[in-house]
Parts: structure tokens; sequence; C-alpha cells
């Protein structure tokens, strides 16, 4: 099977997410599970790596911004989100999803992905959602279950 780092990551948010436990503290049984499903040792290993960076967030300064203020993207961002991507995104942070510090931690978590092609929008999703529940402390189940229904609308919602 050849998968990408993304595919490891949303089989292990896929697998964990909705069992009453969390993720498992060890690695090896996530390891193993992965393994028989058919994922490659490096890319299990690339996928452990972008967690620990997801994890080292929690140590980020929270960032003081006006609500007048525009994100601008660097070129090598511009590369990997296009226009419909930075649109949903702003769309996220606009309606009180994600917070500036969400909004850099998914870039970040984007930007740490392999390759240097676009991110679909599932791939996108999908990163939204882990930096979400990995940021859940502060949330009950019930706002990240319609965080959810947000992130993953075929149709944006409309706020009144």
């Amino acid at each position: 099977m050849k998968e990408g780092v993304i595919d490891v990551l949303m089989y292990i948010f896929s697998s964990y997410i909705d069992r009453d436990d969390s993720l498992p503290e060890d690695r090896d049984s996530i390891d193993s599970d992965l393994r028989e499903a058919g994922f490659e040792s490096q890319e299990i290993d690339k996928a452990f790596d972008w967690l620990d960076g997801l994890a080292l967030a929690e140590d980020i300064p929270a960032l003081e911004q006006s609500s007048n203020s525009i994100r601008i993207y660097s070129k090598k961002e511009q590369q990997r989100l296009d226009s419909k991507v930075q649109g949903f995104l702003l769309f996220l942070e606009q309606s009180g999803v994600l917070t500036p510090e969400l909004r850099e931690l998914v870039i970040n978590r984007i930007m740490a992905l392999d390759g240097n092609s676009l991110v679909d929008m599932e791939e996108f999703r999908w990163v939204v959602m882990m930096v979400l529940f990995n940021s859940a402390i502060d949330q009950d189940e019930n706002t990240l279950m319609h965080y959810e229904d947000i992130v993953f609308a075929d149709q944006p919602a409309i706020f009144h």
C-alpha cells in the first residue's frame, strides 16, 4: 500500500476518535495497528513526528491581533494552500471555529506534511479536525461535534 502521512494520520484519527478511551500512550500498539492496516514504517514514523509537532504546539504563545487583521500567506504557503482552502480557513476563523492561534497551528501542520503540492480540501479538513480535537481541553463534546459538522459540511454554514 502506497499511502502518505496524511493517510496514516486520517486512519489514526478516525480509528481512535470515536472510542471512549483516548489514543493509547503506547506507540508500539498504534504502530502495530498501523502495520496491520498496511502502512509502511517510514510513513508511520513521519506521522508520529507530525503528531509530536502537534503536541508541542501547546507551547505556542497566544497571538494578539486586531479583529481587522488580515493573514498574508507566504509564497511557500500559497503553493500548499490554494485560494479555496485559504477562503475556507478565513471562514472558519470568522465563524469562531478557529482562533488566530489555531489558524496558525493548522497552517503549521499543513506545511509539515510531506511534499510541496497543494493540499486538497479533504486533507485540509482532516488537519483542521485533528488540530481542534488536540486543543479540545476547553471544548465540550457538543461544541466539537458542531465544529465537525461545519468543517465537513458541503456548504458553509450561514450564521445569523
